[in-house]
């Protein structure tokens, strides 16, 4: 960087340097060269002291080094502080914001197009997007409420609320910072091109083109993750499926739904245990419930949530007859010992013990190993059969009744019975979410967002993510604008 630029960044006194940590960083180890450190140091350190910003080592991540050369104190920026800066729309130097960016209606071109005002706006169309789907209004003033919990003297007399009230508030601070850090960086690739044409600097020119397009292609993972930014969309989960009417074809198709979501969960990387099943007279099972251990394996399959429909022919009508068969999907949070808003009292429980089901010969299991726990006082109850020994599958048990009551309760406080399950007695014509026909025609269409595939083998293989991803939009992009 030469020190003509240098000598026009300081003429222009714009922000850019010191809300800039990328810039900050080509300026540091431009000014480690001996012929720069004695000349730019005096124009940055009498620019920062007179430009009215805050300059944070700490939370823009740059080196304690940079404060010792220029001597300058490092100070902490408090959560309100950020919340009140993140209402406050950042801009270039000449005053384009993101907001700016889009109204202009840049073209946006392919990737491999070298046009950043093409890298550009797709950036500022994500970024708009991601606030969106974390409702940027309601986050930065559920953020305000959380910092003021925090100021107070008594917080800590109960350490289960305070430690509650930490967790939301480092969640929220994390998402904040994570937006306006990508706001920041696309204004300074933005000034860094303007700068660098006017001084004819080609390289820096290219870097920052470069810089846009890694940052287009990042910030579209960023989008996805913004579709789960639920309380406990991070958890773990159990998925449980249970049979509908329809006898043995139902408890077949139960037993095909439990294999999809277990292939599709291994698809993901998340851990598969089956943790609870029963099964059919003939084929299939009643009902089964399984434990995905994974992050954000609760955001992706809390979409799954209702009744599922299958049309096929029936495998077991000798008539060769077609069969409507449904089961049902239950998706409850792994809250874990942190978060549990239930406390189980051992004198509310009570404790059965079985045999465990099987196929029988060889398998059968000869010892009372299976069990099954009651909460009495609201009739919730779990069992677990498939594990080695009855103390493991007390333990299972155990953290399935925990979960159930967990949601129970959240069930109970927030009202909004349908965020986290519905009930598993409804499973019949008019109440799918999805139907998978297999016979006259084949196709799979979820009812709630249209979505559909011609190809349900792919489907009940565990191709469940254009399903998942298309609810998950539709859910948070139907109010478009409502909360920014």
């Amino acid at each position: 960087m030469s020190f003509r630029l240098l000598q026009r960044l300081r003429n222009q006194k714009s922000s850019l340097i010191f809300n800039s940590p990328k810039l900050f960083t080509h300026f540091y180890s431009s000014l480690s060269e001996p012929r720069y450190r004695n000349s730019p140091t005096p124009i940055l350190k009498q620019s920062i002291f007179t430009s009215g910003h805050v300059f944070c080592c700490r939370n823009n991540g740059f080196s304690p080094l940079l404060c010792e050369i220029f001597n300058i104190p490092c100070w902490s920026i408090s959560a309100r502080l950020l919340s009140s800066q993140a209402v406050v729309e950042q801009s270039t130097s000449d005053g384009l914001t993101v907001e700016g960016i889009i109204a202009n209606g840049w073209t946006i071109y392919n990737e491999d197009e070298s046009d950043w005002k093409s890298h550009a706006s797709a950036i500022a169309q994500s970024i708009h997007l991601i606030k969106k789907r974390l409702r940027w209004k309601k986050l930065i003033h559920r953020l305000e409420i959380l910092s003021d919990q925090l100021n107070k003297p008594d917080l800590w007399n109960d350490p289960v609320h305070a430690g509650k009230i930490s967790r939301e508030h480092g969640s929220l601070m994390g998402k904040m910072k994570e937006v306006n850090a990508f706001e920041q960086e696309l204004l300074e690739h933005i000034d860094m091109i303007k700068l660098a044409r006017e001084e004819n600097d080609s390289e820096l020119e290219s870097e920052s083109q470069k810089g846009l397009l890694t940052m287009r292609k990042h910030i579209k993972e960023k989008e996805l993750e913004a579709l789960l930014a639920g309380e406990h969309d991070t958890s773990s989960c159990f998925i449980e499926v249970q049979a509908g009417a329809g006898g043995t074809e139902s408890m077949d198709w139960a037993s095909m739904v439990m294999q999809m979501y277990m292939k599709w969960a291994e698809r993901r990387g998340f851990g598969v245990t089956v943790v609870d099943e029963m099964p059919g007279e003939m084929a299939g099972i009643k009902r089964a419930t399984i434990r995905v251990h994974g992050e954000y394996a609760y955001g992706y399959a809390k979409s799954e949530v209702g009744a599922h429909r299958l049309v096929r022919i029936s495998p077991f009508d000798s008539n060769k007859r077609r069969h409507t068969s449904f089961a049902s999907v239950a998706v409850i949070p792994i809250l874990g010992d942190g978060f549990s808003r239930v406390q189980i009292n051992e004198s509310d429980l009570r404790i059965e013990r079985f045999r465990a089901g099987g196929p029988g010969g060889q398998h059968a299991n000869t010892t009372e190993s299976a069990v099954r726990i009651t909460h009495i006082p609201t009739g919730v109850s779990a069992s677990c059969q498939n594990e080695r020994s009855q103390h493991q599958n007390k333990a299972s048990a155990m953290a399935v009744l925990q979960s159930r009551l967990d949601q129970l309760e959240m069930q109970r406080q927030a009202e909004m019975n349908a965020e986290h399950t519905q009930s598993l007695t409804d499973i019949n014509f008019g109440s799918q979410i999805r139907s998978y026909v297999l016979h006259p025609y084949r196709m799979v269409k979820d009812h709630r967002t249209d979505y559909e595939v011609s190809h349900p083998d792919s489907v009940l293989e565990g191709d469940l993510d254009g399903f998942i991803l298309s609810f998950l939009s539709a859910s948070l992009d139907k109010d478009e604008d409502a909360d920014l």
